[in-house]
């Protein structure tokens, strides 16, 4: 039986330049609309659960055609406010072998979401309504206003005993100079309140400033999370080591650890289409596990092979359906399917 989740994040329109073309080059540009929150939520939505998104969006035609995408997504309209008149851009340039993709952001901090006033959303009523609440780094790096919102909600969801899922998911570009020290304190609020996080051990030396005696990183993963865990109270830690590979592919191996103990998927080797929002999909293939009662290497697994399948399509938002992730699981691609 699906449950009811909703996450807490900015919906952005995505501007892309065509194929691997530069900005500098392109004369068209593709749009659609994305966001943390907007992948998670559509793909759980797409495992059978429940998917709301607790946002506000522009009062005009561009909040429209944002609601209908969500809509199509499969995402509850609820908890989506309406007010403001602008909403945030981004622009994506593909990136090919040496040259990695590269996003630029615009408009973000005049945004709905970003400027919605204290009395937007009623947490209280919200929180009560949801098995699981979402949030992200991404969200937390906006204002001061935004990080308010975000930590009553999770505390509202915490205070009615639902799980709270946090992804650190930290951006250098939207925390600026002495990010690391700046950010500390919020992620450290919201790992307290945390039940599940998405996490590396990237995020416990640099964003924690936790040291560490491992020199490759299983094992300063190894060292450091269980300490994360124990120190936050946090039940499950998930993420991934990716590494690109000099024949425009990409290897990922994913891990959880929970009750004590690590599980890793395979390292799974694929070329890529589009990387944006595999992590995305990551974290929702261990949000599904973990809702639906897998065993960890299940779960991890099935979220490696969600992230896998998410860079072989167009746009940030996973699209695969838990049939053609179980799939991916058990088979290499092959012929066409008839």
């Amino acid at each position: 039986m699906g449950k009811r989740i909703a996450a807490f994040g900015e919906v952005m329109m995505r501007l892309q330049a065509p194929g691997y073309d530069l900005l500098s080059q392109a004369n068209t540009l593709s749009y659609s609309f994305s966001g943390t929150g907007v992948n998670v939520i559509s793909a759980l939505a797409r495992f059978g659960h429940d998917g709301y998104l607790v946002t506000r969006l522009p009062d005009n035609p561009l909040g429209d055609a944002a609601t209908a995408n969500l809509r199509k997504l499969g995402i509850a309209q609820k908890f989506v406010a309406r007010g403001g008149s602008y909403i945030g851009m981004y622009f994506l340039e593909n990136g090919f072998g040496a040259r990695p993709s590269r996003v630029t952001y615009s408009n973000r901090l005049e945004s709905s979401f970003n400027t919605a006033p204290a009395d937007a959303y009623d947490f209280a009523d919200i929180a009560g309504q949801l098995d699981v609440a979402h949030f992200c780094g991404i969200t937390l790096a906006m204002n001061d206003a935004v990080r308010s919102h975000m930590l009553r909600f999770a505390k509202a969801a915490k205070a009615r005993g639902s799980l709270v899922a946090f992804d650190c998911n930290y951006r250098p570009s939207l925390w600026g100079e002495d990010g690391y020290e700046k950010a500390k304190p919020f992620y450290e609020q919201m790992l307290g309140l945390a039940d599940i996080v998405m996490m590396n051990e990237k995020d416990a030396m640099y964003l924690l400033g936790m040291p560490t005696k491992g020199t490759t990183r299983e094992e300063q993963l190894e060292e450091l999370v269980p300490e994360v865990a124990r120190i936050y109270g946090i039940a499950v830690a998930a993420g991934t080591h990716r590494s690109v590979n000099g024949d425009n592919t990409h290897s990922l191996r994913g891990y959880l650890y929970k009750d004590g103990r690590f599980h890793y998927s395979d390292t799974l080797t694929f070329a890529v289409y589009d990387r944006i929002g595999a992590g995305d999909a990551y974290t929702s293939g261990i949000l599904h596990g973990e809702l639906s009662g897998f065993e960890p290497e299940r779960t991890v697994r099935y979220a490696a092979a969600a992230a896998m399948l998410a860079h072989t399509t167009v746009g940030d938002t996973p699209m695969a359906a838990e049939r053609e992730i179980v799939r991916a699981m058990t088979q290499a691609a092959g012929d066409v399917e008839r």
